[in-house]
């Protein structure tokens, strides 16, 4: 993996909320922002997207508010999640760009291509918050649309999950764990990698996929720079 000049790595929320489940476990955050450090100082360019599920989810958190509505909550979840993860990671000593796709007063950015990908070559670590602005779409959409902008050599996946399986491996314990599978399989077997619609625009834009589990000792760092034991989607 060590030819990734610039990735964009997609955590989830809920990862970064450690075992509490809810909000941020600032010990998980910190061990993150290690991780992309030593990446960073290896000349990697790095951005980041961060799901909301450790506030809120869109798509099932609500029966009784309208989904638009509850989409842009989720929305907001990401702006919390990028702006407190992007001071975390001030702290190691990183310089930091949050970029949203709609105007947050002076809190973030406005997404600028050009802008974003200046930053990237200045050495900042730059999230893109908010996902891509519009309800029903995911946070896997809004990653995969920002890699395909900024021209990333692939995204990683931090998942709670080590790689992708033919079935869910928390209800099969038989399930078989892919080392490699083409994303034109991931679309057509409906694997859980991400949801279709970014999976489709992988696949139409021949954007690679590296899925790990994030939980696994400085897995980030592995997953570029040593022994890989995710999934590797192709195209």
């Amino acid at each position: 993996m060590e030819d990734l000049h610039r990735i964009l790595l997609k955590l989830s929320g809920e990862a970064l909320s450690g075992d509490k489940g809810f909000g941020f476990d600032e010990a998980t955050c910190l061990e993150v922002a290690a991780q992309v450090k030593q990446v960073t100082e290896k000349g990697t360019q790095v951005a980041i997207v961060i799901g909301g599920g450790n506030f809120w989810r869109g798509r099932n958190s609500s029966k009784i508010i309208e989904r638009t509505r509850s989409d842009q909550v989720g929305m907001l979840g990401t702006v919390m999640n990028c702006i407190y993860v992007s001071e975390v990671f001030k702290t190691l000593g990183m310089k930091t760009s949050v970029y949203t796709p709609f105007v947050c007063g002076s809190f973030t950015k406005l997404f600028s291509k050009e802008e974003a990908v200046a930053d990237l070559e200045a050495g900042k670590v730059v999230f893109f918050a908010g996902g891509t602005g519009h309800p029903y779409f995911s946070t896997d959409t809004g990653t995969t649309l920002r890699a395909i902008e900024i021209e990333a050599d692939a995204i990683l996946l931090a998942k709670a999950v080590d790689g992708i399986y033919d079935s869910d491996p928390k209800v099969n314990p038989k399930a078989v764990k892919y080392d490699r599978v083409s994303i034109r399989q991931v679309v057509d077997e409906r694997l859980q990698a991400i949801d279709l619609t970014a999976s489709i625009m992988c696949l139409e834009n021949h954007m690679p996929l590296v899925v790990f589990g994030l939980n696994e000792e400085n897995s980030i760092v592995k997953t570029l720079y040593g022994t890989f034991t995710g999934t590797y989607v192709y195209c």
